[in-house]
């Protein structure tokens, strides 16, 4: 058990460590704004943005990726609400003085990114309806889930369970 609690604890000072690293960033206020504005897409606009264009683009062809999106989203939020409820790990900025926060929480827990496991979700489904947009998403996917840790709103393990559950869930997705 002692072997156990001290690699817990050992994880836990590499996930601060990484947090107040990453969030130095904001110091600068072109990294800020950057960090900001990804954030700020990646909370929907972006993917709202990418199922109305495809819509567009596709027409009718593009109602059934888009209708998997959408299932797997309604999925994935309401799974990272339950897990949010039930973990309640506060925000970084809100256990660790040093960090700063750089843009508004949208709730008040940190377990797991919300944004990050929508971004892999919905990057997974997308790219498997249409791989040419990995170009696209991959990048943006990966930028988003940073910016939740670059602004203090998540520590590096939040990020990576989100992604770990995004991906669950838009794999599940195509067996159903």
């Amino acid at each position: 058990m002692l072997r156990i609690d001290a690699t817990l604890r050992e994880l836990l000072r590499l996930d601060q460590a990484l947090c107040l690293h990453l969030n130095a960033g904001l110091r600068y206020f072109g990294v800020l704004r950057a960090f900001q504005a990804l954030s700020w897409l990646g909370n929907g606009v972006f993917w709202y943005a990418l199922m109305l264009s495809l819509l567009i683009v596709h027409r009718g062809g593009a109602l059934q990726p888009v209708l998997h999106m959408i299932f797997v989203g309604a999925v994935c939020t309401a799974t990272y609400r339950m897990l949010k409820r039930r973990t309640l790990r506060p925000r970084p900025y809100q256990a660790m003085s040093s960090i700063a926060v750089g843009a508004p929480a949208l709730d008040k827990f940190s377990f797991p990114s919300g944004h990050t496991l929508h971004a892999v979700s919905f990057t997974l489904v997308a790219c498997s309806h249409y791989p040419v947009l990995a170009a696209l998403l991959v990048p943006f996917t990966l930028l988003t889930a940073a910016s939740r840790v670059v602004l203090g709103l998540h520590y590096p393990s939040d990020v990576l369970a989100g992604a770990a559950i995004g991906a669950l869930v838009a794999a599940a997705s195509f067996g159903i």
